[in-house]
């Protein structure tokens, strides 16, 4: 077994191998950017070493940085992760000419399969069947359009090298493809450093799961059951599960089957995923082979029992399997949610800086339930603008479907994140969705469910009741504990009011009435009359400064993030995909707040600002210029997406403040119209 091992990668996926290793007895090595000094993998590791400037294409996508590093260090064999180099045969080459292990598959199966022009070839050679394209590579978007032209649309427009939704685009019209190729080179270019193109029919109602399959040197080759990817946004994986609320018996074991025939196929060794299009009626058609391990491989760890990425170095070793296909049991269910640097009230636009909080809920097993995070963040860390936006992957298991989903609702309202945007919300709302509870979903799931967008959840009565009772017995605690301190208030022990009204978002006034129960704090919902409509009991030991709320309310357990509003009066309350402020006033002080003049939103309606911190990629207008309304006014690169910036209306441009190539903060003046 090997002493020593590095990581070629970053993040949390760095931080995973790390736990294997230590697991293991083995010695580990970090490698990381300037931007990652302070890094939580660098922290982990027993040695780290600085392979170059922020940038990726600077640090962590040089092999010869990395091949210094292994030699420095005596490293014995390298964990690539995913993405960077884990999928590129010139690096597996020149481990291999180094006596350096490569902890993946051959340089031969890398080639066939980790290119997606090639695989389709080859599996279409072996038999398997394959979703209609062209797999020749494509020079420019008049060849793309052609090519689309004749597949019929709508198609997907893919990087040959790419992964992780970087240089992926559906287009519908001839439109589409033009704008959709050249940002698909680009972001490929940025991201893989290869800016091979192909397109390929696009299926509509698909459901996106994919084989975990498993190999050793010796021809020993399993599959590890399935995962359900099919929740994505712009491609890139959300929420993935396992096993698949859709597949039967009969069709796991056929895509089983033949995965495992195309990995044997190419001499596969170590973790790789078939990944498949299947549709409405359970025909399956081979997508792609991910020759490395993939994001989601925890919820197969949960369900299996199995440690991939043990796995995978005790196969780099010259191991056997010690794993048989018959010893391989899928046991209850596992969900994924990726949590991520972003804002989904804004269209999903990545957001940087600085996490002021970080509160991830405590990894766990207790009644059944599992609660796991990989991370490779921590409290005071910054997120960068250099890397994927990925916080963390929050997974939970438990016996069935629908305690892993209520687990991971529960999981999620407990993750408190301060200091950027994150996408918990969006998460926790997929969560209480009665389609995705349902199991009927596609990978169009998000885009028919949410397309204007993302808002919330909004706040029905019963939800509206329950927020409120919470927002009376917080307040409870902090207007006691006021009165209790010397001259914040007339007198010492002063007794509260019964009667309080609780205003969500300024929309919604709850009257309520709160006094000491013998079992908890009794809170009464009032009509307008002061007559009694619902009665409730609040119990927790909840204190001022905790950010979460667990407690009881009518006996029913109760999970809610809470921030003490600034400026306001209240709290501002997160519960599974809703977000409300709620103020607690007297009923005189509710009176008087409805007399306060609103604050006037200033016009940036002539005035195109920058949506997110990032690079400016491509200016598309002059001084002078007329522009319609959808035109494309500007590109803006962040966490290796390129966001296009088009005009929300006619007008004729008169200032422009950028130019290619500047770094832009949040909200910046792009441009500016007449």
């Amino acid at each position: 077994m090997f002493k020593k091992i590095l990581i070629a990668n970053r993040g949390e996926i760095a931080c995973r191998v790390i736990k294997t290793a230590k697991k293991m007895g083995i010695q580990t090595v970090a490698v990381y950017s300037d931007a990652d000094k302070d890094a939580l993998h660098v922290e982990m590791a027993d040695e780290a070493v600085n392979i170059g400037p922020a940038a990726s294409a600077q640090s962590y996508l040089v092999m010869e940085n990395i091949l210094k590093a292994i030699k420095d260090t005596g490293a014995e064999a390298v964990h690539p992760g995913y993405g960077f180099l884990s999928e590129n045969p010139k690096f597996a080459e020149a481990l291999e000419a180094a006596g350096v292990a490569f902890i993946g598959p051959n340089v031969k199966a890398i080639e066939v399969m980790g290119d997606k022009i090639a695989s389709k070839k080859f599996a279409n050679e072996a038999k398997v069947n394959t979703v209609p394209g062209h797999m020749g590579l494509i020079k420019d978007s008049d060849e793309a359009i052609r090519i689309a032209n004749d597949i019929g649309y709508p198609v997907m427009i893919k990087a040959s090298a790419g992964g992780g939704g970087k240089g992926m685009r559906i287009a519908e019209s001839e439109s589409d493809v033009a704008e959709g190729f050249q940002s698909a080179v680009n972001e490929a270019i940025n991201s893989f450093g290869d800016d091979r193109i192909f397109i390929e029919k696009f299926i509509t109602e698909p459901r996106h799961i994919e084989i975990q399959v498993m190999a050793d040197k010796h021809g020993n080759t399993i599959y590890v059951g399935e995962r359900e990817c099919s929740i994505q946004r712009r491609n890139q994986k959300v929420i993935e599960e396992a096993p698949s609320p859709f597949l039967d018996e009969a069709t796991r074991k056929m895509m089983g089957e033949q995965s495992v025939a195309l990995a044997a196929a190419v001499d596969y060794e170590s973790a790789g995923t078939v990944e498949f299009i299947v549709d409405k009626d359970r025909n399956f058609y081979f997508l792609e082979m991910n020759t490395r391990l993939q994001v989601e491989h925890p919820v197969t760890e949960l369900i299996t029992g199995i440690d991939l990425v043990e796995q995978m170095i005790r196969v780099a070793a010259g191991e056997k399997l010690s794993i048989a296909q018959d010893d391989v049991k899928l046991t209850g269910w596992a969900m994924e949610s990726r949590i991520y640097a972003e804002d989904p009230y804004r269209n999903f636009l990545p957001s940087t800086g600085r996490l002021v909080r970080y509160q991830p809920p405590e990894e766990r097993v207790e009644n059944g339930v599992t609660v796991r995070n990989d991370t490779g963040v921590y409290e005071g860390g910054e997120i960068s603008i250099f890397y994927d936006p990925m916080i963390a992957k929050l997974c939970t298991h438990a016996d069935t479907r629908e305690e892993a989903v209520d687990a991971m609702s529960d999981a999620l309202d407990t993750f408190y994140i301060e200091g950027i945007q994150h996408n918990i919300p969006f998460l926790g709302a997929i969560m209480e969705h009665e389609r995705f509870r349902s199991g009927n979903i596609t990978t169009g799931f998000i885009a028919e469910e949410y397309p204007d967008g993302f808002e919330g959840v909004a706040v029905d009565d019963g939800r509206a009741e329950m927020l409120a009772v919470v927002a009376v017995f917080l307040n409870e605690i902090h207007a006691a504990r006021a009165t209790m301190i010397s001259g914040q208030l007339s007198g010492r022990g002063r007794e509260l009011p019964e009667d309080w009204v609780v205003s969500l978002d300024d929309e919604i006034a709850i009257p309520v009435r709160a006094f000491e129960g013998p079992e908890g704090l009794d809170v009464s919902i009032l009509d307008a009359e002061g007559e009694v409509v619902s009665s409730h009991t609040v119990e927790s030991d909840w204190c001022p400064g905790d950010t979460v709320f667990t407690g009881e309310v009518d006996g029913k357990n109760v999970v809610v993030q809470t921030l003490r509003a600034k400026g306001l009066q209240g709290y501002n309350l997160g519960y599974r995909g809703s977000l409300v402020n709620a103020a607690v006033r007297t009923e005189r002080g509710y009176e008087l707040s409805k007399l306060m003049p609103e604050k006037i939103e200033p016009d940036t309606s002539n005035l195109l600002l920058c949506p997110m911190p990032g690079l400016v990629v491509s200016i598309h207008v002059e001084v002078g210029q007329s522009v319609q309304a959808g035109e494309t006014l500007a590109v803006v690169e962040a966490m290796k997406m390129e966001n296009i910036l088009r005009a929300e209306r006619d007008g004729v441009i008169s200032v422009v403040n950028a130019e290619a190539g500047d770094s832009l903060a949040v909200d910046a003046i792009i441009l500016e119209f007449e």
